[in-house]
């Protein structure tokens, strides 16, 4: 078993192995004090492996609640979270239970903002069942919903105690959602490896899984560690956002969010060609591997309208944002820009 020891204002432990499952209870019970818990996923996942973990749970002793909701980034909504809240309250959680979050990045996030914000905080665990939340989204903290105009703008910086990653659960990931996972993979190749990227191209995701999720987590520990709150280094995750939450936006969240980060990365990566930031060499393997991966390259919706959703982000002050424009492959760096500015970045990498 792979462990490694995240240091916030919570330290906690990211476990990686096959089978990891069936032991959650056990994995749990020396780590919180009360005696019940709370395993929170959607109609897709609990039915897979809800009953796993409950009985998991219970033989470790504790009594167990499931909270199923409708799976998609739609139900990431003060709606949901506020039904989760009131589920909570009515069966008398107390601070000292705890919740489960079994899913991906949508359970994750609307699960630790709960859990951050009942009761001024209330334990959880993280076990992580799509890629893209195993190599990033369970890691680190961040926890937010969305609001009807932006994509996660209510949200709190809360820690998990645990995060459980069993690469076994993703033999059922549908392949599209698997592909949304290898582009979170890739975006930390571009980021901070070169010899990453390059051991992404010659193996397949798929035949490398523990080795690709300890490698991802590792990165992202590291950068938690140096900046939790997301105040300066921190900002280098979003490669890619700034442009893919517009396509999410332009889309009704049709476009699943690895494919429009795979998208963004391709739209910043021809536009730092032109500004003179990145080679056109390195661009086109950036590319390259996003296709191989059967990603999409390309943003299909008017540039005003990407330009008019990308303002809402979180990453934008009154008159300035940041992007994050790549150097060369493992290496990028935090660009600030005006406002307005953005729609000719915007441009120069593809969109129309």
């Amino acid at each position: 078993m792979t462990v490694i020891e995240v240091s916030a204002s919570k330290n906690y432990q990211v476990l990686i192995s096959e089978g990891l499952l069936g032991s959650s209870g056990e994995l749990i019970s020396g780590l919180v004090k009360g005696k019940t818990a709370v395993i929170v996923s959607d109609d897709n996942v609990f039915p897979l492996y809800g009953e796993r973990v409950k009985n998991s749970l219970e033989k470790s002793g504790f009594a167990v609640m499931s909270f199923v909701f409708p799976h998609g980034e739609k139900s990431k909504s003060m709606a949901v979270y506020t039904e989760l809240l009131e589920f909570l309250l009515s069966n008398r959680l107390t601070r000292s239970d705890f919740l489960v979050a079994l899913g991906g990045g949508v359970v994750g996030d609307l699960t630790g903002f709960a859990a951050a914000t009942y009761q001024r905080g209330i334990g959880f665990i993280q076990i992580p069942t799509t890629l893209l939340a195993m190599v990033d989204s369970s890691v680190g903290g961040k926890t937010a919903v969305n609001l009807e105009n932006g994509k996660n703008q209510v949200g709190a910086f809360y820690q998990p105690s645990l995060v459980i990653c069993d690469p076994n659960v993703l033999s059922t990931l549908p392949k599209d959602e698997f592909l949304c996972g290898c582009a979170e993979v890739i975006k930390y190749a571009v980021l901070f490896s070169e010899e990453f990227f390059g051991e992404l191209m010659n193996t397949p995701v798929e035949n490398q899984l523990e080795h690709v999720i300890k490698t991802c987590v590792t990165m992202k520990r590291d950068i938690v560690k140096s900046d939790e709150f997301d105040l300066g280094l921190r900002m280098l995750l979003n490669l890619g956002h700034t442009v893919g939450h517009a396509v999410e936006a332009c889309s009704r969240f049709t476009v699943l969010h690895g494919q429009a980060v795979a998208i963004g990365m391709c739209v910043i990566a021809r536009s730092a060609v032109k500004r003179g930031y990145l080679s056109n060499d390195d661009a086109q393997r950036i590319v390259s591997l996003i296709e191989k991966y059967s990603l999409p390259t390309m943003a299909e919706y008017p540039i005003d309208d990407m330009f008019s959703a990308a303002l809402s982000d979180k990453k934008a002050s009154s008159k300035d944002i940041t992007i994050i424009v790549p150097r060369k492959i493992g290496e990028c760096e935090l660009v600030k820009i005006k406002k307005s500015e953005l729609i000719d970045w915007m441009k120069d990498g593809g969109v129309k």
